[in-house]
């Protein structure tokens, strides 16, 4: 049967809206990141959730709690969901990033870890949620690495294409978990 997983990345962050590539920092979500996490909520409620899963990164954590507090539907925290870690480099500048990231596909930022250990710890959290909920619908909040490592894990898209691809915002993106 499977596991339908419905992806959000967090809301817009005041880090979004400066240039800045959080990594690991918890960042705020701006006034606009609070007014869409709402219209995430309504989007996603609409069609039914069997659960939310969350990154435990603040961003993440204050976009679920405005798109779903109150709505019956269970809430998990998972720090697997996390963005990428950008060790030292977290806070930098995205122009910074852009120019970073294909070097960082096997080889760990320094002082943090690279794309592929986050495919890593996706996996270990897409064998959980394959075990707990075949059959239903999930929501999952997270990062642009949380995405990516989606996109390679389960439509096969290989680590070096999605990671250098331009990000490219859109109302959700949709797999299945089988």
């Amino acid at each position: 049967m499977g596991v339908e997983i419905v992806f959000e990345t967090h809301s817009i962050s005041l880090d979004n809206e400066r240039g800045i590539a959080t990594g690991w920092l918890h960042g705020c979500l701006s006034e606009t990141g609070k007014r869409l996490a709402k219209e995430l909520g309504e989007r996603r409620r609409a069609e039914g959730a069997d659960a939310v899963f969350t990154s435990d990164l603040r961003r993440a954590v204050d976009t679920t709690e405005i798109a779903f507090g109150g709505s019956g539907i269970p809430i998990h925290s998972d720090w697997r969901l996390r963005e990428c870690n950008y060790g030292t480099l977290n806070g930098m500048p995205v122009a910074v990033l852009q120019a970073e990231r294909s070097r960082h596909i096997d080889d760990p930022f320094p002082g943090g870890e690279s794309y592929r250990q986050v495919i890593e710890r996706v996996r270990d959290f897409l064998d959980d949620v394959s075990r707990g909920w075949d059959g239903k619908r999930v929501v999952v909040i997270g990062h642009a690495a949380t995405r990516f490592a989606l996109d390679h894990l389960l439509d096969g898209v290989s680590p070096e294409d999605v990671v250098t691809a331009p990000f490219q915002w859109q109302p959700g993106w949709r797999y299945v978990l089988r």
